[in-house]
């Protein structure tokens, strides 16, 4: 299956993101398909490249959530919702009876 996602460029502490798609398998730093564009979160500058995106999105690939909130956030993806990324908390595990 195919995934549109970020994978992780730049120096420590200064993140840059590569937009790419993907084999949902393969590891965050394997080759990709193809790169579909660019996310700085510091400077919050951001190049997409949306016929291809839309293109991809058409031929089946589903982009992560975090991906598809900027998407919609830049006006790629139109008349849908931004998704929750947030994950939930883990359910504290049940302590067993001290004998």
């Amino acid at each position: 299956m195919l995934v549109i996602r970020f994978q992780r460029r730049g120096r420590t502490n200064d993140p840059a993101f590569r937009v790419v798609v993907t084999e949902k398998r393969s590891k965050p730093k394997s080759g990709e398909l193809e790169i579909l564009g660019s996310y700085h979160p510091k400077t919050k500058e951001t190049s997409l490249e949306g016929e291809r995106i839309l293109y991809w999105i058409s031929k089946g690939a589903q982009p992560s959530p975090t991906v598809h909130n900027l998407l919609v956030s830049k006006g790629v993806l139109t008349g849908v919702k931004k998704v929750n990324v947030v994950r939930a908390a883990k359910k504290e595990t049940i302590e067993a009876p001290s004998a």
